[in-house]
C-alpha cells in the first residue's frame, strides 16, 4: 500500500515537471528566435510552476505573516529542496543557489531559465557575485538566498554569513526573514532533511512513502539594512529566524566572530 501511494503521488509530480518543461522550452524557444523573455515574466511563470509542484508534494502549508509587497533581500534556513518551491510559490523570486544544482537533470535547466544566480563555493568569483545580486535589487527584483550555505537537519541553525548581503546595504534594501519548519506528528521531522549524499529520487520516495507532513512557512518582520555592517545585519536575521524556528534567544557569537564569518 505505502510503495502504491508513493507511485501515486510520483505519477503526480511528474506530470507537474512535464508542465515546468514546457514552460523552459517556450523560454528556450523565445531566446533561439531572437526573443528573450523578460525576467518578470520568467518569475510568474515560475512562481506557477512552483505553486503546482508543491501541491504534488505530500505537505499541510501554513503561511504565517506577510508576503512583502516591496522587493527585498529574503534569508531563510536551508532543510531541504523542496524548501524553493515551497518560498518560491509565494511570491515573483529569483534564487542564489550552489553553482552544482546548474548540472542537476532537469532540475538545472528548469533553475537556469528561471533566473537563478548560481555561486561557486571557493570559486573566488566573490565580485562577480556580488555585482550580479546588487544588480537584481537596483532593479527592484525580490532575491532569496540560504545565508547559512548549506542544508541542516531542522534542529539546527547555522551562522548566517554575511558576505552576500552587500547588495541589500548598497541599494538600502530591506531584509525578510523566513524560517521554515518542516513537522511531523507535532515534532521535526526526520524525513524532510536533504542533506549528506542523499539523492533527490531517493529523498522523494521516502516523503511520497508516508502520509502528509506540516511545513510551516513564518515571514517575519523585515530588517532595515541602510547603514548597517553586513556582519550585524546577518546576525540580526539569524537570531529572529533561530527566535521562530526554537522559541528561545540565540546564543550568538560576538560581533567580531560574526564580521570574520562574514
Amino acid at each position: 500500500m505505502l510503495r502504491l501511494r508513493a507511485y501515486a503521488r510520483l505519477l503526480r509530480l511528474v506530470l507537474v515537471l512535464l508542465l515546468g518543461v514546457a514552460l523552459a522550452a517556450s523560454i528556450a524557444l523565445a531566446e533561439r528566435l531572437g526573443l528573450p523573455t523578460p525576467l518578470e515574466r520568467r518569475q510568474r511563470w515560475t512562481r506557477l510552476f512552483m505553486g503546482r509542484l508543491v501541491a504534488a508534494l505530500p505537505f499541510e502549508v501554513k503561511v504565517i505573516g506577510e508576503v512583502p509587497r516591496q522587493p527585498m533581500l529574503w534569508l531563510s534556513n536551508h532543510v531541504s529542496w523542496t524548501d524553493i518551491p515551497l518560498l518560491g510559490m509565494l511570491t515573483p523570486l529569483s534564487f542564489l543557489s550552489k553553482a552544482e544544482v546548474r548540472h542537476w537533470p532537469l532540475a538545472g535547466w528548469l533553475a537556469e531559465k528561471a533566473g537563478t544566480l548560481f555561486i561557486r563555493r571557493g570559486g573566488g568569483d566573490g565580485q562577480r557575485l556580488r555585482e550580479q545580486i546588487s544588480g537584481q535589487l537596483a532593479q527592484q527584483r525580490p532575491l532569496l538566498i540560504f545565508p547559512e550555505g548549506t542544508t541542516t537537519d531542522g534542529r539546527t541553525l547555522r551562522t548566517f554569513h554575511g558576505r552576500l548581503l552587500a547588495g541589500a546595504i548598497d541599494h538600502g534594501v530591506p531584509i525578510q526573514p523566513v524560517a521554515i519548519h518542516y513537522l511531523r506528528d507535532g515534532q521535526t521531522d526526520p524525513i524532510a532533511p536533504f542533506i549528506g549524499d542523499d539523492d533527490v529520487l531517493s529523498h522523494l520516495m521516502r516523503l511520497f512513502a508516508q502520509p502528509r507532513g506540516e511545513v510551516q512557512i513564518q515571514l517575519l518582520p523585515a530588517i532595515a539594512s541602510q547603514g548597517k555592517e553586513r556582519a550585524i545585519l546577518a546576525l540580526q536575521a539569524q537570531q529572529a529566524v533561530h527566535l521562530a524556528l526554537f522559541g528561545i534567544e540565540h546564543s550568538a557569537p560576538s560581533a567580531q566572530r560574526q564580521a570574520r564569518a562574514a
